[in-house]
């Protein structure tokens, strides 16, 4: 059978993320005491992507005017890789085109066919600042023509950094995975072939990858879920060898897994649409799993109140699943039972990874839908639209009790992080916006499309 990459129904907004998606963007995991937890966010949307920062953060700011702008750095190429910080160091990736140009379409639509004749490029690792944004270095890790292509709203550099405060790893796909000290110099760097992720009912429809890693423990993990041959794996985080490596019977994926330890239980969590579940951190293991989702899933698993929750919202119903961490074996979609708390049918998000703060779990829509749901029940306290009316792709960040939502034209809404709908206030950055934000010792840095911006009391 044969299909037209015009007349496929995709709701396409997957492979930008951010952290992705986006996106989609994509986690970091560390555990460390040295500096304090309030001055890094180590990963795509911080410690064990929980998008929740200690302290508090600036709710009004103007970009023109510089009120509570504490700098504006430009960023060469394109990427929508999240930054990530550590003490006074942030770093972030870039693809730059030889030409110049990179084109970016934003905005909702319909059209899965992938950007043609991107032309040769090189990819960096940058390292900047946090004072001034001055910055610190930047190494070009590979220079040549893409060995597949992206989505217009994508980019070669969607996946975030890792760090663990003495190593940065960064992933570019096809174009490898590699590992620098804080101080820019290479440790090591993997060739992991060709990863083709596109749509897999279109395999044509190339559109970039957006998984970032995750550091644990001295090691490397990595969900690679791809056309042919998908994995996850782990590597040591010393010298990039290879501990253990899965095959994963699925199809093409944007999301990046998150790990929970906890006594008698270390697992790796990770969203899919044929194997959504839970491998152990040692071995690799399948530990449980669950099937019959969206087929093109970006949302990261996270985790509060003893429970990880997975949505995804293409190619179905969009479902929220809460998910018990002990849970062992094929647990069944749609049905709540001893492994599964709760679930809903419907209300799950396609590009943006919920945020639990306190007993609340949030959700905004691609539409700009705010839901608010009881974490540990998942009774519904409301279904309210944002006062800017735009796509949504990064997924939400907070501080302070308060919840921000970033809209692709750049404009940032505020509301509470309570069971009653209150927006705070809104912001422009003034680009396009499609990386999901970091907060770190009460600042929130935005990567716009072209500039990292920190906003600071």
């Amino acid at each position: 059978m044969s299909f037209s990459l015009r007349s496929l129904w995709p709701v396409c907004r997957h492979a930008c993320i951010v952290g992705m998606v986006g996106w989609m963007l994509h986690a970091v995991l560390v555990v460390s005491a040295d500096p304090p937890d309030d001055l890094n966010w180590p990963s795509f949307r911080g410690r064990f992507a929980c998008g929740v920062a200690a302290g508090s953060a600036p709710v009004q700011w103007d970009v023109q005017t510089g009120n509570n702008v504490a700098w504006s750095t430009p960023i060469p190429g394109l990427g929508h890789s999240s930054p990530v910080v550590w003490g006074d160091r942030i770093f972030l990736t870039t693809a730059v085109a030889e030409s110049g140009k990179s084109q970016l379409k934003p905005g909702y639509y319909r059209d899965i066919e992938p950007v043609e004749g991107d032309g040769s490029h090189e990819w960096r690792v940058l390292c900047l600042d946090t004072a001034e944004g001055r910055i610190f270095w930047q190494q070009t890790v590979h220079t040549g023509v893409p060995k597949t292509k992206r989505h217009p709203k994508s980019t070669h550099a969607n996946p975030s950094c890792a760090t663990d405060g003495q190593y940065v790893v960064s992933y570019f796909g096809s174009e490898g995975l590699y590992c620098h000290d804080l101080d820019g110099r290479l440790r090591w760097k993997k060739d992991l072939g060709v990863l083709d992720a596109g749509y897999y009912l279109s395999p044509a429809a190339q559109w970039g990858v957006a998984t970032s890693p995750v550091i644990h423990g001295g090691r490397v993990i990595l969900q690679c879920d791809v056309q042919i041959d998908g994995f996850l794996a782990a590597f040591d985080l010393n010298n990039g060898s290879q501990i253990w490596r899965t095959l994963r019977d699925d199809v093409p994926t944007w999301s990046t897994p998150t790990i929970d330890v906890r006594p008698g239980r270390a697992q790796i969590l990770v969203n899919g649409f044929k194997h959504i579940g839970g491998y152990s951190l040692e071995e690799g293991v399948e530990l449980w799993r669950l099937s019959g989702t969206g087929d093109i899933p970006v949302p990261t698993p996270i985790v509060a109140h003893g429970l990880a929750f997975i949505t995804s919202a293409h190619g179905g119903l969009p479902p929220i699943y809460a998910i018990r961490l002990d849970a062992a074996g094929s647990l069944t979609a749609g049905q709540a039972n001893g492994a599964i708390a709760w679930h809903k049918s419907r209300g799950g998000n396609y590009m943006q990874t919920p945020i639990v703060v306190g007993d609340y779990l949030f959700l905004c829509s691609d539409g700009g839908v705010l839901s608010c749901f009881d974490a540990r029940t998942g009774v519904r306290h409301f279904r309210q639209r944002l006062p800017v009316q735009q796509t949504y792709t990064a997924s939400a960040v907070s501080a302070g009790g308060y919840i921000y939502l970033t809209a692709e034209t750049g404009q940032v809404v505020i509301v509470k992080a309570s069971a009653s709908f209150e927006v705070v206030g809104t912001n422009r950055l003034g680009e396009t916006t499609m990386a999901t934000p970091s907060i770190a010792a009460g600042t929130i840095y935005f990567r716009t499309r072209r500039h990292l911006v920190a906003v600071r009391q």
